[in-house]
Parts: structure tokens; sequence; C-alpha cells
């Protein structure tokens, strides 16, 4: 899959340096470039930060099948998984930052945080995640170091820089190095499920807007995050991981959880619908019937539901199918945050609203401008270049980690018997 690599190398280039005049405009003038307003305070940002958020914990929960629960069958995408947590981790974070006004203020949230505010927990939830996947990726990685260490160049000199002089690769060191693992893995179950979460219950707790304010929210998140990170690593291992059966097992996982988000994305409209509560049903007609209800049926339904779901149902046996059904679902996901963060603000809270006063930023038909698209562009093209470049310059996958031969001792041969003293 090395043209694959390469076409990857070329879009994050490009899509970096084009996306460098929605980086400077955003800096340059703040938010007058931004197609949001009063009425719809969050965009393509804020969706963006959802849908990444929802891939690092859908790729770090992947991860604990091997490190937890000691599946073998997915330890070739092990490392790779925490390391697309991490990314994806820091490109989420990146998009929610870009959308503040006054980013600098986010310190405070850390100095005085508010105890009864979900967005306080999940600011320490995240900062706690982030050092545990640091940590948890040295120790899958720390055996590898030390292999590393004796190659010339780049990857050699960041490698016996992150071994920290450690070069014990015995059995037991190795043995401890799977029970730190274990550990922080099942402490990182924990952690995933309750920012992915929590994402959602950000969402569900604001009961000002019926369309969110439900129980089930939380839930829709988190199984929207394990579907979409789970479709993300079926793509990376394709490509990256190069191991045919993995990419096909994580082909039939992705289709399960396809169809239990279907499930779920099916109980919370057709409720919705039946039960008719007016600021609810109008949100949901708004996604169903609305001028962007392409982004419904055209996006989500035909390229992210029906169309990977076909492909693993008639080709999933084979990895290249299995991995594009991944890619489609992992890409065209955004689509379903985008759905749930706008409909549910293009609702006007007192009816009359909408035409009670006129001005730059007091309407509830959003579209994302040029610079908001372009920033985001710039945001997921430097994280996939930090991908790509960890990729080359780390011992993440199999093509490109050597195994670490544990040391054992090596039994002395007896003597050999002599006929003469002295011989």
């Amino acid at each position: 899959m090395k043209n694959v690599e390469k076409l990857l190398w070329l879009v994050a280039i490009v899509g970096f340096l084009v996306g460098l005049y929605g980086v400077y405009d955003r800096v340059a003038f703040g938010h007058i470039n931004a197609n949001y307003g009063s009425y719809v305070p969050w965009g393509l940002w804020v969706a963006a930060y959802s849908f990444l958020i929802g891939l690092s914990a859908g790729a770090f929960l992947l991860s604990t099948l091997v490190y937890v629960f000691g599946i073998k069958r997915l330890e070739p995408v092990g490392k790779l998984a925490l390391f697309t947590s991490l990314v994806t981790l820091g490109v989420a974070l990146l998009s929610i930052v870009i959308d503040l006004g006054k980013p600098e203020r986010a310190l405070s949230m850390f100095t005085r945080t508010n105890v009864g505010s979900v967005m306080g927990w999940m600011n320490w939830l995240y900062s706690l995640y982030f050092v545990l996947l640091l940590v948890e990726l040295w120790f899958a990685l720390r055996s590898d170091f030390i292999a590393w260490s004796a190659r010339p160049g780049v990857a050699g000199s960041l490698a016996r820089t992150l071994s920290f002089g450690k070069k014990d690769t015995s059995e037991s060191a190795v043995a401890g190095d799977r029970r730190a693992l274990k550990i922080l893995g099942a402490l990182g179950i924990v952690l995933a499920i309750a920012f992915s979460g929590g994402g959602g219950a950000l969402f569900g707790a604001v009961g000002a807007r019926p369309y969110w304010n439900t129980g089930f929210t939380p839930i829709l998140f988190l199984a929207g995050g394990l579907l979409s990170g789970t479709a993300l690593l079926t793509f990376i291992a394709l490509v990256f991981a190069n191991e045919r059966d993995t990419v096909v097992l994580l082909g039939r996982i992705v289709l399960g959880l396809l169809a239990v988000d279907v499930l779920f994305e099916f109980a919370e409209f057709s409720i919705g619908l039946y039960a008719s509560i007016p600021a609810e049903a109008a949100s949901l007609r708004i996604v169903l019937f609305g001028p962007y209800a392409w982004v419904f049926w055209g996006v989500h339904v035909g390229l992210g539901i029906v169309l990977p779901a076909l492909m693993l149902i008639l080709r999933g046996k084979s990895p290249v199918w299995a991995g594009l059904a991944g890619l489609l679902i992992a890409f065209t996901f955004i689509s379903v945050r985008l759905n749930i963060v706008i409909p549910g603000l293009a609702v006007p809270e007192l009816e009359g609203l909408a035409n009670a006063f006129t001005g730059p930023g007091l309407t509830f038909d959003y579209f994302p401008s040029l610079t908001e698209w372009l920033t985001q562009v710039w945001i997921v093209s430097a994280g996939l270049l930090a991908f790509l470049i960890g990729y080359r310059v780390l011992p993440l996958a199999p093509g490109n980690a050597r195994e670490v031969q544990i040391k054992r001792p090596v039994p002395t041969a007896p003597a050999r018997a002599t006929g003469a003293v002295g011989e």
C-alpha cells in the first residue's frame, strides 16, 4: 500500500498549505468571517471536535481488545490504535480551541473548575486521558525503542531518546510492560467512556434544546465513536499494518457496530417524530427534509451506511473492500455530528424570534463559510501529517517495527570428555 501512503502524504501537504489561508483569516480577523452567530453559536468546528473525540475514544477502546482482553488477532493494530487515538485527540482539541473566542481563557478551567459543570469535568478527563495515552504508548513501544536504538538517522536518535537509557528486553521486563498496559488500558476504558459519553452529556444536559435533551444522547455519542473509530482503524490497518486477516476481522466488527448504530439512530428518529414534541420534531424535520437533507440522505445514509454495508456484506472477505468501507464510514461520520449540532440550534427557542430582530449573526440559517472549511482542512491535514511522520519515525506497525527477541539464559554446553589429561 505504498502508493496509498504516498497519496496520503500528498493530500496532507496540499491540505495543510491550502488551509493556511483559513488559519490566517481566523487569527487576523477572529470570528468575523465565520457564518455562525448569536442564534447558531456552534458550527463546523464544534461538530468536528465532537466527531474527532469520538474517533479517539473508538480507536482507544479497540486497542483495549489487544492490551486488556488479549485478542491476539488484533495485535498488529494495537500500537497504531493508541497512536491514532493520541493524534485524533490532539486534532479534536485544536478544533475546539479554534472555535473559542478567547482561547487563553481555557486555562481558567484548570484553576477555577466548577465541579458542577460537565465541561469542567471533561477538561480534566481529557487531560488525564492525554497523559494516560502517552504513558501507555510508551509501554507499548518500549522494547521496540530499544531495538531501534542502533538505527541511524532520526528514527534511531528518537528511539534512543525515548528509551530513556533502558536496555532490558528480558522476559520479565516484557511481561512487566504487558502488566502495565493491561492496568493502563483498564483505566483508559473508564476515561474513554466517560469523556466520549460526556461529550453527549454536554449536549443532553441542555434543557432548552429538546432535540438534545435526552439521556440517550451520551449513548449515541459513545456508539458513534466506537463505530467511526473502529472504521478508521480498519482503513489504517489496510494501509499501514498490511495484515489481511486483521483487516477482515475489523471489517466484521465494523459491520456489527454499524448495525447497532443504525438501530440506535432509528430509535431516536422514530420515537422523536412519533412523540411530536414541537421543538424536537422541528429539528428532526430539518435533518430529514430541510434544505440540507442531502447531507443526511446522501452523505450519511447513502455513502456512510448503505454503500459500506453492501461492501462489507458482499465483499467483506477482501481486505481492500473492508478497508475502503471503513474509510467511507469514518469520513462521512462528520455528517452525523453536523446533524446533531446544527439542527438543535436552528429551531427558535421563542416563537417569532426569527423575525423579531434582524442584523449580522441574527439568523437561524447556517452553512460553514470558506474560512471555516479551510481552517478545518488545515487542522485535519496537520493531524494527518503528524500521523504519517509518526509512522515513519516510530515502531508502530509490523511493517516498520522489528520484533524484539526476549533475552533468555543460554545454557552452557558441557565440556567435551578427553582421553588424556591436559589434551
